[in-house]
């Protein structure tokens, strides 16, 4: 067993899995990865399960330390400069942190959340079946709360034969967040229009619990109190205010202010990593086109371990390249032998 030292970081970071399913009928919030399509594709990367426990970086530096022996690591999601030892390490690629050597992170350059996963996982005790840490509710381990300079992480030991190992991804074109309208819709009339017509932006106030959105008043005709009652991932809840507020990964699991709207599952992640003051719209569907979102972006995640190559392996090989010849016949400027033309009459 290796241990990974927490040697500078910011107040966002801390481990996190999939969560905590099954228990919100009695308060429990599941928690876990605010983008759980980077935790995956991490994961994969360092040979783990899809959603093991990693460590989830928020939009500041951070750096960790090897002890005890090798440390083989993947970083996945919001894209930030990386380097082992002076050494780059690139996004959705793997690098080994050698005994004694520092990962170095700087601040991500777009998004918020990047996902730091060890190869041989994260050591811990699950509280209610997971490692995620809600730092609210004191839940968690190793730690029940955000990661702080010093702490030092029982992890896997990286293999001995060396295997870097690359994913091949592509960047999806900006679209608008998708949304099922409801369950409350009926609360707001016409001012469905407003939210769906508008152009929000991501306020400087928004956690792990809840972004909340600027925007323009979406007005309640009936009041914004209702009975309380049950409160998922995604759900826009509108306050008093009418600024929407959507409930993330750290939400409570009821509430009282109508919901306009739930965000769908496929976009979850897509939402998490809108950084401070970015502007977003809404596209309202149907939840039959929100299930078939789901299921094709589960076999996206299971598909994961076919787009792994060796890192490195589609980089331009110069050597072979002037062996193929691509340009036809080759000269050589300096050799007038390859190029010189003979003149008229000689043999």
């Amino acid at each position: 067993m290796s241990r990974l030292v927490v040697v500078t970081t910011g107040p966002a970071t801390s481990v996190q899995d999939a969560g905590r399913f099954g228990a919100q009928r009695y308060g429990l919030t599941t928690s876990g990865a605010m983008d759980r399509v980077s935790l995956a594709m991490a994961n994969c990367l360092a040979g783990n399960e899809p959603f093991a426990a990693a460590i989830e970086i928020g939009p500041f530096s951070a750096s960790f330390t090897a002890r005890h022996g090798a440390v083989r690591v993947a970083l996945a999601g919001a894209a930030r400069a990386a380097d082992i030892a002076g050494s780059p390490l690139l996004s959705n690629e793997t690098g080994l942190i050698a005994e004694g050597e520092t990962l170095k992170l700087g601040p991500a350059r777009n998004g918020m959340f990047s996902y730091l996963a060890i190869e041989g996982g994260i050591r811990g005790e699950r509280v209610f079946g997971s490692l995620s840490v809600n730092a609210r509710a004191d839940l968690g381990s190793p730690f029940p709360r955000p990661l702080q300079d010093g702490d030092v992480l029982d992890v896997g030991t990286a293999q001995v034969a060396p295997h870097e190992r690359a994913l091949d991804t592509f960047d999806a074109p900006p679209a608008p967040i998708r949304v099922v309208m409801g369950p409350q819709d009926d609360e707001f009339g016409v001012a469905c229009d407003v939210f769906l017509g508008s152009e929000w932006r991501v306020s400087a106030t928004s956690d792990r619990m809840g972004y909340r959105l600027e925007g323009p008043k979406v007005v309640h005709p009936g009041g914004h109190n209702i009975v309380s009652d049950g409160a998922v991932h995604g759900s826009i809840q509108v306050p008093g205010n009418g600024q929407p507020i959507v409930l993330m990964a750290d939400h409570g699991t009821t509430g009282g202010y109508p919901k306009i709207a739930t965000v769908i599952s496929a976009d979850l992640g897509r939402f998490a990593q809108m950084q401070s003051g970015a502007a977003i719209r809404f596209k309202a569907v149907s939840v039959e086109s929100a299930q078939s979102e789901a299921r094709a972006l589960a076999e996206f995640i299971r598909g994961l371990p076919g787009r792994i190559h060796a890192a490195g392996g589609s980089s331009l090989n110069l050597v072979e390249l002037q062996r193929a010849n691509v340009a036809g016949v080759a000269v050589n400027a300096v050799d007038t032998a390859t190029w010189q033309t003979k003149t008229l009459g000689e043999p």
